[in-house]
């Protein structure tokens, strides 16, 4: 077997896992915007333009949340690649990483319970909450990387856009991947669009939970791909 098939094969194991987190990030951006004041804790682009339009002195998004977002997010990616780097494992996925990607969606969901408990986060609180939601998705980010799959980064789509349409047949290319690109696309926007009908009907702290649960079971699939792949390459 080629090495050309024996990636693509594996590619194919991890693949639901990482969709499984793209479509649990549009949930946890939808719970972001719509419960914690208008921030994106996923998506950094949102946030930095949010960022400029509040030095600017337009818009109506608070400059605060999204700085604590945007510091949380690069401490989470930080902190990651500090645990991570030179790893060595024979699979593509090392324990460090399923380890990092399992402690961010435990504290995901914690950070759900404790909200539930409050029921209302303001101040300091939804400051805190913001924050380490951040740096959960900052470490995600981070850790999905190893597995090599640039298309699916669960974090972000914009790339994939491009290359879903740089490589389309319409603009001359093979069409190749674009199974698992547009995939991408619309697990992000199924779980906006899932996201806000939890925060709408069961509020942010309820969605949040659902989010780090889905987390959960990704990371699980991760385990049993990356198990798949260890006994592969035996």
């Amino acid at each position: 077997m080629t090495d050309a098939v024996t990636e693509r094969r594996f590619d194919v194991a991890f693949l639901p896992a990482l969709q499984l987190l793209t479509f649990s990030t549009g949930v946890v951006d939808a719970v972001s915007y719509l419960a914690l004041d208008r921030v994106f804790t996923g998506n950094m682009t949102g946030n930095v333009l949010f960022i400029g339009f509040a030095l600017a002195g337009t818009g109506t998004t608070p400059l605060l949340n999204n700085v604590v977002a945007l510091v949380g997010f690069l401490i989470g990616a930080l902190v990651c690649a500090r645990i991570v780097r030179g790893r060595v494992h024979a699979s593509r996925l090392p324990t460090a990483n399923l380890a990092v990607l399992l402690g961010s969606a435990a504290l995901a969901l914690a950070l759900g319970i404790i909200w539930l408990a409050v029921s209302t986060l303001e101040g300091v609180l939804l400051l805190a909450v913001t924050g380490l939601l951040a740096i959960v998705m900052g470490a995600q980010a981070a850790s999905v990387r190893a597995t090599g799959i640039t298309d699916v980064t669960t974090i972000v789509v914009t790339s994939t856009l491009a290359n879903l349409a740089i490589d389309s047949r319409l603009a001359g290319g093979t069409g190749d991947k674009w199974r698992r690109r547009l995939g991408a696309v619309l697990a992000m926007g199924l779980g906006g669009a899932g996201g806000a009908l939890l925060v709408r009907f069961t509020g942010g702290a309820s969605a949040l939970v659902v989010a780090a649960l889905l987390m959960l079971v990704a990371v699980a699939l991760l385990h049993v791909a990356r198990r798949r792949e260890e006994a592969a390459l035996g």
